[in-house]
């Protein structure tokens, strides 16, 4: 009988030791199973599944902790769909979660509804009884918490589960550390690659919108954001205006005034980083974009700092998204940094550009005046004093006469070319009449595919009063406004003159002509009015091959002065 019974005994250290046996083997595979894999979500994953397993529970869950101790990411395991849409939400750090968060050490319960801290469940939540949990740390800092409920069998948890669990944790410390470095480096070499991107972008003379644009759509990417916008300050006043959008509603925001009781202009104001859970909720987001699309997790942070902030980028998910972590808003907060010093940059490129083009424009006039023009003046006067020679021979004369006549003719084109370099170094706006026909053919230019021949002839700056040539820019932008629209034409001639007595101005092209069956033209309308509110008169024919030549003339009174 002794020995039976110490055979039983031996039997039963045997099967204690093969089970301590097992699971130190299950506890090996879980610690190679949670490290096997950089990416984070995974990881974590994998770790709640492997305590599951080792201390054999029906529920499981791994809360990871965000700012201020409350939860914002909890992942389960043991609950199907239907039983956590039964929930409605995730914990938010309350009753038995928040004591293992405010004091992060092992705790086991026999029942954790008699626990002085228990607030019970929500309704739809499976009842649970016994309770295990172990923080999980990262470099001496709480990551998140480890929760295990209702040991399989009716058996409560025991202290060997108690440091399996322990062991557990901290080899899914060490795994977390690891995927978040990966994912860090990943991160940085996305945010290098995206600025690198820009400041190329920038570099290669892309217009100042497409940039805007591309900053948004860049941050939207590194981020995982559902909407991103970037607001720019008005001039001279306080409202901020969404210039580019991308993602969710981003054609509803974009274009949208924000006033200074916003968000973004405390931010563009204040030079700070401010973030929130919801912002739909956020009392002052009511005129900002969360008026147009409903938003949750955000931050907003100035596109640049210091007094050279050049706007405000807001990044945002839709409500029920994930908030941001402080990696990823130290991420976009640099690229932002990285962003503003490349357009500031390139601001500065273009700037050097542009008085390269201004000191090129200045000497080719420079060398017109001085050698194309005193040149064919000279031409003229032979010309001229050959005339009378060959007074004898009137056909000779006359050819004389017309190369003299051409020549004055070259001689004002070319002055009216010098005049218009020098003009279009204005960058303030201001000028005379010559100024403004330039920047009126400069913008049809744009539209047309090609710049019009401009010709301007004498004192259109000090001859025309101030109402005549507001009339006179009024039927220029008319006529190529047609001749955009419908004369599809692949060139244009427009002429303004003064003698002092008339203003004309005369616009030829080579399009399609006017179509007989149009009847309806109040465009045309409108400047047969304008000549004949100053007296004057307007005509429209054909032009020779194909094409339209307008001309509008109207008398200017004797006390014209600019």
């Amino acid at each position: 009988m002794r020995l039976d019974e110490l055979l039983e005994g031996l039997q039963a250290q045997i099967a204690q030791v093969r089970a301590t046996r097992d699971r130190v083997h299950t506890l090996l595979d879980a610690v190679l199973a949670i490290g096997s894999d950089l990416d984070l979500d995974v990881v974590l994953r994998r770790i709640t599944e492997s305590a599951v397993t080792l201390v054999d529970a029906r529920y499981g869950a791994l809360g990871v902790l965000g700012e201020e101790g409350r939860i914002r990411q909890f992942i389960t395991v043991g609950m199907d769909q239907e039983a956590i849409g039964a929930i409605g939400h995730y914990p938010e750090g309350q009753g038995i979660l928040g004591l293992l968060i405010r004091e992060p050490e092992p705790l086991r319960l026999s029942d954790l509804n008699r626990h002085p801290d228990s607030v019970g469940f929500p309704q739809g939540h499976p009842p649970m009884t016994t309770f295990l949990g172990a923080p999980v740390r990262v470099r001496d800092q709480v990551f998140g918490n480890l929760y295990l409920t209702d040991k399989r069998g009716g058996a409560e948890f025991d202290a060997e589960d108690e440091a399996v669990l322990r062991t557990l944790a901290a080899a899914a410390g060490v795994a977390i550390d690891n995927a978040r470095l990966y994912e860090d480096t990943r991160r940085r070499e996305r945010w290098l690659a995206a600025s690198s991107e820009l400041t190329r972008s920038l570099l290669s003379g892309t217009e100042p919108e497409q940039v805007l644009h591309q900053v948004a759509a860049t941050a939207r990417r590194l981020a995982g954001a559902d909407l991103v916008t970037l607001a720019v300050p008005f001039e001279g006043g306080d409202e901020l205006v969404i210039e580019a959008a991308d993602g969710e509603g981003a054609e509803r925001v974009r274009g949208l005034v924000l006033p200074a009781t916003t968000l973004a202009a405390k931010v563009y104001h204040s030079n700070q980083r401010v973030t929130c859970g919801s912002l739909s909720d956020e009392p002052r987001a009511a005129s900002g974009s969360a008026a147009q699309v409903d938003l949750g997790p955000r931050f907003l942070l100035p596109l640049g700092g210091g007094e050279h902030a050049r706007g405000v980028l807001q990044v945002a998910n839709l409500p029920g998204g994930a908030e941001f972590s402080e990696a990823t808003m130290a991420m976009i907060d640099g690229f932002a940094d990285q962003a503003a010093l490349a357009m500031e940059i390139a601001e500065h490129r273009r700037e050097a550009e542009q008085l390269m083009v201004l000191s090129d424009r200045d000497r080719i006039a420079r060398d017109l005046h001085d050698l194309a023009i005193q040149r064919l003046f000279a031409s003229g006067l032979t010309l001229n004093s050959v005339l009378g020679r060959v007074s004898d021979r009137p056909q000779v004369s006359e050819r004389i006469q017309r190369v003299v006549d051409d020549l004055d003719d070259t001689i004002k084109t070319v002055r009216g070319t010098i005049y218009a370099l020098r003009e279009r170094d204005r960058s303030d706006g201001r000028g005379g009449l010559r100024a403004k026909l330039l920047a009126e053919t400069d913008q049809a230019a744009e539209t047309l595919g090609f710049a019009p021949a401009l010709r301007m002839t004498g004192l259109l700056d000090t001859d025309v009063p101030a109402d005549h040539a507001e009339h006179l820019l009024a039927v220029a932008r008319e006529t190529l406004s047609n001749a955009t629209r419908h004369a599809h034409a692949t060139a244009i001639e427009i002429t303004a003159e003064t003698d002092g007595n008339l203003l004309r101005l005369r616009v030829a092209d080579n399009g399609s002509g006017i179509d007989p069956a149009v009847t309806r033209r109040s465009g045309l309308d409108n400047l047969h009015q304008r000549a004949t509110d100053l007296g004057g008169s307007f005509t429209l024919t054909p032009n020779q091959p194909t094409g339209t030549v307008a001309e509008w003339t109207v008398p200017l009174p004797p006390w014209a002065e600019a």
